[in-house]
């Protein structure tokens, strides 16, 4: 029996209907990720099914939920009260038990006080105990403490004064707290960094709890999905598997969806043709041609199309100088705490470097000093000229609510600059999907998404030979991450990003600055799969070093320029790796193309499973042997 169910769910917004009598099932032990383009319904789609049984927040339809069962909801920015406890937090999602555990909870701390009348609040404290026992009350908060501890909260620490990180863990933790059946959660890696995702990976597949998760990380969905849902033109549609697998397949629909929508578009047009010659319609055959018409007319009326794509165009302007900036021993620290220690780099024109570190490790202030906008307390930092700097704020700041959208593109002109063409503002918002009516509209009206999209718009708008991107991934749908992506691998100035986004890590960067701890940081070449692999394989060498006491080579070490002579067998190994990565290479192929129709799946589902997984594991072997041959190359001193 399913926990949930949704049945001919329908939900509009105006004249378009982001849910048109969708269906959805959840099942026990299931971890369904749903996804879909920004402003498409998700997070009113899981808003619903959090409200409970009955029509709740639909137009139509209803939500059926196991009678019984707990769900858990955490929303996209979960609301609290600035000026409660981090345990009062945590325990108001109880019901009435949280008022009273609440006060027990605060009777407890007075009596620690010099001043307070211990009589009557030991005598409060009695009755508490007795009515929360009557209630069964006691196994709740032992629940709300292990789930604090869990998630390295502070329990009197006021909600006001957390981080974006803190809330969206004291969010969970909330949730958790009720030990629910199932749980609901609205992207749950925005705020959190990187170690943070990994830990919350873990702990959710660990728990074994039942979840229904919006996301776009990548990396997220792949390691913790056990089946896809994707939420298109009001329709749900069901992928098992991992990210992966989804878009083969979604890939292949796509193209049959094309084929027969212009198939359909073709046989339209040439029954227009028909029509319009004035053949005589009143034969038996031409008033079957005429209704034939009619029903085609009526299906292209019907036919919604998919949401067009991101238009991104990015000038980088005059080139910089070829030295963007170097640092030599540079320190820099706020009062007590070492934020830079002794860090030197030499960062040239066309790098694309990647900030990875805890929230709070200091990126910011690394960036800053970088570029020059703080100074440091000794070192050297030396500037690069002719640099044209661009910034991306994860806070938005640069945006103003009560602005409107084609001001904050151009302010004070109706006409934008781009790649020395200028272009009317209202054909540049369409290249970010803003409709022409909406560029008089206040910021304020705007989701998160859709504030990320215009932000990057304003930041396009102007050439930049040096790009900073503070977490740009925040909101963002998967199609809008991957067209980002292919636009910043082309841009041929100097990119600095900060992301807690794995997967757009490994797909833009080509070095790393990592934080080490105590103000450490390391310089590293490649992404951050890079930086894991290396720090993997040191902790896996460091016992072994321990108990032979001899130095072992370390696999993944920062790529060094000075050559050294290989040994025969890895010399006659590197020779042998193009052939093996190209085999490699055609086998992926052919997978790929009998994949792609989709037909597999139907004819032959077992063999459609097994030729996914080999794709999978073939992706593995690929990245380990050419892992291994830019070592090699590196070691020898050619270039990869």
């Amino acid at each position: 029996m399913p926990y949930l169910k949704l049945s001919s769910a329908c939900l509009a917004y105006g004249h378009v209907p982001l849910l048109d009598h969708a269906d959805f099932l959840l099942d026990p032990g299931e971890r369904v990720a749903l996804i879909g383009r920004n402003g498409t319904g998700k997070s009113s789609m899981l808003a619903a099914m959090a409200a409970g049984s009955g029509r709740g927040r639909l137009d139509d339809g209803e939500v059926w939920v196991q009678p019984g069962i707990r769900v858990g909801y955490v929303p996209q920015e979960p609301p609290f009260d600035a000026e409660a406890s981090v345990f009062e937090a945590v325990i108001s999602g109880m019901g009435e038990n949280s008022a009273l555990l609440a006060e027990y909870h605060e009777v407890s701390h007075q009596l620690g006080e010099a001043d307070a009348d211990h009589d009557v609040l030991l005598e409060r404290m009695s009755e508490l105990q007795h009515e929360l026992e009557a209630r069964g009350a006691w196994a709740y908060e032992a629940q709300a403490e292990r789930v604090i501890e869990r998630f390295g909260l502070d329990p009197e620490a006021k909600v006001g004064s957390l981080s974006g990180g803190q809330k969206k863990r004291l969010a969970l933790a909330q949730a958790l707290a009720v030990a629910p059946e199932v749980l609901l959660l609205d992207e749950p890696t925005n705020h959190l960094d990187i170690a943070a995702i990994e830990w919350l990976e873990n702990l959710l597949i660990e728990s074994g709890v039942t979840l229904f998760f919006i996301t776009h990380d990548r990396s997220f969905l792949d390691r913790v999905c056990t089946r896809i849902v994707e939420l298109d033109r009001g329709k749900l549609a069901s992928y098992p598997g991992s990210f992966k697998e989804y878009q083969v397949r979604k890939e292949a629909q796509l193209h049959e969806e094309g084929l027969a929508n212009a198939r359909a578009d073709k046989l339209l047009k040439e029954e227009e043709v028909w029509i319009r010659k004035g053949v005589e319609a009143r034969r038996t055959r031409a008033v079957f041609r005429v209704q034939r018409l009619d029903q085609l007319r009526a299906e292209r009326q019907a036919r919604r199309e998919r949401m067009g794509k991101v238009n991104l165009q990015l000038d980088a302007g005059d080139k910089s100088g070829k030295l963007v900036a170097e640092l030599e021993h540079v320190f820099k620290s706020y009062g007590q705490r070492q934020i830079v220690r002794d860090f030197s780099t030499r960062i040239q024109r066309g790098d694309k470097i990647g900030l990875i570190g805890p929230n709070g490790a200091g990126k910011t202030t690394l960036l800053r000093l970088i570029l020059d906008e703080i100074k440091p307390d000794s070192g050297i930092v030396r500037q690069g000229t002719k640099m044209d700097i661009a910034y991306f704020d994860q806070f938005r700041t640069q945006l103003d609510p009560n602005s409107t959208l084609s001001d904050v593109i151009s302010p004070g002109s109706d006409w934008v600059e781009i790649g020395g063409a200028k272009k009317h503002v209202i054909g540049y918002l369409e290249d970010f999907l803003f409709a022409p009516e909406r560029a008089r509209s206040p910021v304020s009206s705007l989701s998160g998404g859709e504030r990320n999209r215009l932000l990057l718009a304003r930041l396009f708008a102007k050439p930049a030979n040096v790009l900073v991107l503070d977490e740009p991934t925040n909101d963002l749908d998967i199609e809008t991450l991957e067209l980002l992506e292919e636009l910043l691998q082309t841009y041929q100035g100097t990119l600095f990003l900060v992301s807690h986004d794995r997967t757009f890590i490994d797909n833009v960067v080509t070095q790393t600055i990592a934080a080490e701890g105590d103000g450490t940081w390391q310089e590293y070449a490649g992404g951050y799969s890079d930086w894991a692999a290396y720090k993997a394989s040191l902790s896996k060498q460091a016992p072994k070093q321990k108990a032979d006491a001899k130095p072992v080579a370390k696999a993944a070490e920062p790529v060094k320029a000075k050559g050294e002579k290989l040994s025969w067998k890895e010399q006659r190994e590197l020779e042998e790796l193009p052939g093996k990565i190209a085999g490699l290479e055609s086998e992926q192929l052919a997978l790929s193309k009998r994949l792609e129709d989709g037909s597999l799946y139907q004819t032959d589902p077992a063999a459609a499973q097994k030729a996914s997984e080999r794709l999978a594991a073939i992706d593995e072997e690929l990245m380990t042997l050419l892992e291994r041959w830019e070592g090699l190359e590196a070691r020898a001193g050619n270039p990869a």
